[in-house]
């Protein structure tokens, strides 16, 4: 799900064989990224703690606030014809969390009058939900998404697609190419797993309303 360059406990290659399979492995690596393993693509990226977010041409960064502790809660890319919305959580090394998770949102959302079907994905196995919810103008609607979930080291991020990534996903790789930039930073502190990394208001947080 979340391809990494094959190593050897040898410096050096077994054969031929071995050492093209490993450059092929490398030449596909693709992201979200952790924070030690950055590539070296001269993207800049606005720093919100746990996570590292280039902005994208035609979308809007904006941050998830919640009213009542001033706490970043995401960080969402949106532009006119969907958005990306970013949390990062903490995970067991070497695990699989998202295979864990997975199940408990597909539930929650049947709870509350939704659906949610797997399907194949870029990453792997992702959620397509069909949430319930009230319009503006208090009836009920349906909103769409697509639920993405990448596993890393010590890290899980969970990156949710809306409006036409989510219900064309054949179209939406412009979007889904935004988020192999994305950097996670876990940090060094211990924290249970599946507690949101936490986020951060950047120095220039006002430009980014």
């Amino acid at each position: 799900m979340f391809r990494r360059k094959a190593r050897s406990q040898s410096d050096e290659p077994l054969d031929d064989e071995l050492a093209e399979t490993e450059e092929d492995a490398s030449a596909t690596s693709e992201g979200p990224w952790d924070s030690e393993d950055v590539p070296d693509d001269d993207l800049p990226r606005v720093d919100l703690g746990s996570l590292r977010v280039a902005p994208r041409d035609g979308a809007e960064l904006r941050l998830q606030v919640d009213e009542n502790t001033g706490e970043v809660q995401s960080v969402m890319l949106a532009g006119d014809d969907g958005a990306l919305e970013l949390r990062a959580f903490a995970a067991p090394r070497n695990g699989d969390l998202w295979s864990e998770v997975r199940p408990q949102i597909a539930a929650d959302v049947a709870q509350h009058g939704g659906t949610a079907t797997e399907r194949e994905g870029r990453w792997g196995p992702e959620l397509v939900c069909q949430v319930q919810v009230v319009l503006p103008d208090g009836k009920q609607g349906i909103q769409p998404s697509r639920i993405v979930g990448v596993n890393g080291s010590r890290w899980l991020l969970r990156a949710t697609f809306l409006g036409q990534p989510a219900v064309e996903p054949e179209t939406a790789g412009e979007w889904e190419d935004a988020l192999t930039t994305v950097v996670v930073h876990r940090g060094t502190q211990a924290m249970p797993v599946g507690d949101a990394l936490p986020l951060v208001l950047p120095d220039d947080a006002q430009r980014l309303g």
